[in-house]
């Protein structure tokens, strides 16, 4: 019997090295906290940087300020995109980015929307009236203290002389999506939302445009984490500020501020 199973586990030596090498383990995937309004560009450059034969990175989306604290609570994340700079400026204060690899990555604009069959019209500028325009209801937007869409829509709106007139009329939603769905499904006859949200639903459309004097410029920056180990987060950064990201945040609407990364950078 022990001659049998010695014999057996010879067997099983010899099986192993004539099947060669074990394949190493795949790499593991870097795990991305970005903007909900990065959504529909962060998928498809995901999609892109796969089929190159990287792995796929893993993307958690939310409003900017919920994500933040996540990554203040110890979530594991590898990189930060950031919808504003006060939650990238809230992450290096605490020093969990590495203030190298931050860049100031996209530009936005933030639009007044309706739902597409909507014959809402308003005169954008400084005494500026939704509240006629909203009737019985409300006014969709990002949270006004947390949210950064929901922020610069509250500033723009104090600029322009019409806070005062709807600031008791907000449906305050917990990322900018979340309030672009408000108007989308006619839960909400007006929202405040980024272009680039506007530009990826058929079912709202664009009443007006905000001046980009009337709020803080929208720029979105991305960091890798101080916490972050994974050795592939490095080159996905660089794959985000390379040419086929770029073709992908314009497709989407964004201008693409910092110029391409190179393998050098």
């Amino acid at each position: 019997m022990a001659m049998l199973t010695r014999t057996r586990f010879l067997a099983g030596l010899v099986a192993l090295a004539l099947a060669g090498p074990l394949p190493a383990p795949a790499a593991e995937a870097p795990t991305v906290f970005a903007a909900a309004s990065l959504k529909n560009a962060l998928d498809e450059i995901a999609g892109t940087y796969a089929k190159e034969g990287k792995p796929a990175p893993r993307i958690s989306y939310a409003a900017s300020n919920t994500l933040a604290k996540q990554i203040e609570q110890g979530a594991p994340a590898d990189l930060f995109f950031s919808a504003d700079l006060d939650w990238m400026d809230y992450l290096a204060k605490k020093d969990l980015i590495r203030p190298d690899t931050r860049v100031s990555l996209l530009a936005n604009s933030i639009v007044l929307i309706a739902p597409k069959d909507s014959k809402a019209e308003v005169t954008m500028g400084p005494g500026l009236d939704l509240a006629s325009a909203l009737g019985s209801g409300r006014l969709a937007m990002g949270n006004v203290e947390a949210v950064p869409a929901g922020k610069y829509g509250k500033a723009a709106l104090e600029k322009l002389g019409g806070w005062a007139g709807v600031k008791d009329t907000i449906a305050q939603a917990e990322s900018v999506r979340a309030a672009l769905l408000l108007v989308s499904r006619g839960e909400a006859p007006l929202g405040i939302v980024y272009a680039t949200d506007a530009a990826a639903d058929a079912n709202v459309r664009i009443v007006a445009t905000f001046p980009a004097d009337s709020h803080p410029a929208i720029v979105y920056p991305v960091a890798i984490t101080k916490d972050s180990r994974n050795p592939d987060a490095a080159a996905l950064l660089t794959y985000l500020r390379g040419p086929a990201a770029k073709a992908a945040f314009e497709k989407q609407g964004f201008t693409v501020l910092s110029r391409p990364a190179t393998a050098a950078q």
